[in-house]
């Protein structure tokens, strides 16, 4: 088993280091880290929640099933995807740089870029939902909280990797954080050069302010924008909105951003991408008001649909009743059978006594 054991601390908000090893648990020699657990720990949690609202916005659970599982695989794909060819292409410069092997034989050090699963895997359902011929965009509405609730807990893999953490700080801020890898950052290393021996230099815990912004996001869309919903999509486009808005700022913290030039990549698409989605809520909610279109959980189509699936649910489960019904009592009639034999047997071969 390979050691990885480090550790982080919060010295204004208690004393004391939390140590962590960043493998879990070993199977068969092969290590399993947290980081990957808590990112499907994520994913299976925001499957859940997509599945079970399924009916909310008038899709059908086994093809929401069908679309997430599939978008979910290439989602994670284009993720290290996306983060490996950016990072080529920003260090071009690197002693190691990704290939295609190494692009998922080194998932475990981290390296994955919300974008490309979010790009990928939203082509992915489109894609499904043209072929299977069911609507989008309601698809869509599951697939905004889904995704905060897989980033939220997801984020936390990175602080076991001591990852996605922010630029160093004065050592006054409450929940300022510290590592024994975040320690050997040249940043971190250049600011206790400058400062007084008795300042202690933090770093600002973004994975937490993401994780956190996450949650708010999701609570905001289940409560509050789903109430208030007048067209298909709105959940998704309040979605790309939040995130962006908040991703804009806690990029702006980050030390391990990837750049085009002075620009962060991530802040740059994610304020254009907040910018967009805000402006495409106003104009459909303009629209939906005016047109006076109901939501697909409210159109006939819909309602059909979901009446068919209900009843072929009930007629399968009658035949697999049927089904069970038919083998006991095949069961039971064998059963009666090999006994009358047997008695009828015993009854023959019984001795008869001499007159």
């Amino acid at each position: 088993m390979q050691l990885l054991k480090e550790s982080v601390e919060f010295p204004n908000l208690f004393s004391g280091d939390i140590e962590i090893n960043r493998v879990a648990f070993t199977v068969f020699g092969i290590d399993i880290y947290w980081y990957g657990i808590l990112i499907a720990l994520g994913t299976v949690l925001a499957f859940v929640y997509a599945i079970k609202r399924s009916k909310k916005v008038g899709l059908i659970s086994d093809n929401v099933f069908d679309a997430a599982f599939i978008s979910i695989i290439v989602g994670f794909i284009g993720a290290r995807v996306y983060y490996c060819v950016f990072y080529n292409l920003m260090h071009p410069d690197a002693e190691e740089k990704y290939n295609l092997i190494t692009m998922f034989t080194k998932i475990h050090d981290g390296g994955l870029a919300i974008y490309g699963g979010v790009i990928f895997g939203v082509l992915t359902g489109l894609i499904y939902c043209k072929v299977k011929k069911m609507p989008f965009l309601p698809l869509l509405d599951l697939a905004g909280p889904a995704f905060l609730i897989g980033q939220a807990i997801g984020r936390w893999g990175n602080f076991i990797n001591q990852e996605c953490y922010g630029a160093p700080t004065a050592g006054n801020l409450p929940w300022g954080m510290m590592g024994t890898k975040i320690a050997l950052d040249p940043l971190v290393i250049e600011a206790n050069g400058q400062s007084v021996s008795d300042t202690l230099i933090l770093v600002h815990p973004c994975f937490l302010y993401e994780s956190l912004w996450c949650v708010v996001g999701f609570l905001l869309i289940h409560f509050i924008v789903n109430r208030f919903k007048n067209f298909d999509g709105e959940n998704f486009l309040f979605y790309v909105l939040w995130y962006g808005a908040g991703r804009a700022w806690i990029e702006a913290l980050r030390t391990d951003s990837l750049y085009a030039g002075s620009l962060k990549v991530s802040q740059v698409i994610a304020i254009a991408s907040s910018i967009l989605a805000l402006i495409m809520i106003i104009y459909f909610k303009t629209a939906a008001k005016r047109s006076g279109k109901p939501l697909y959980a409210n159109t006939e189509e819909s309602r059909e649909r979901l009446k068919v699936y209900e009843k072929d649910i009930v007629l399968n489960k009658e035949k697999d009743e049927a089904k069970k019904a038919l083998k006991k009592a095949e069961k039971n009639l064998s059963s009666g059978g090999s006994y009358a034999a047997g008695s009828t047997i015993g009854l023959d071969d019984e001795p008869k006594s001499d007159d």
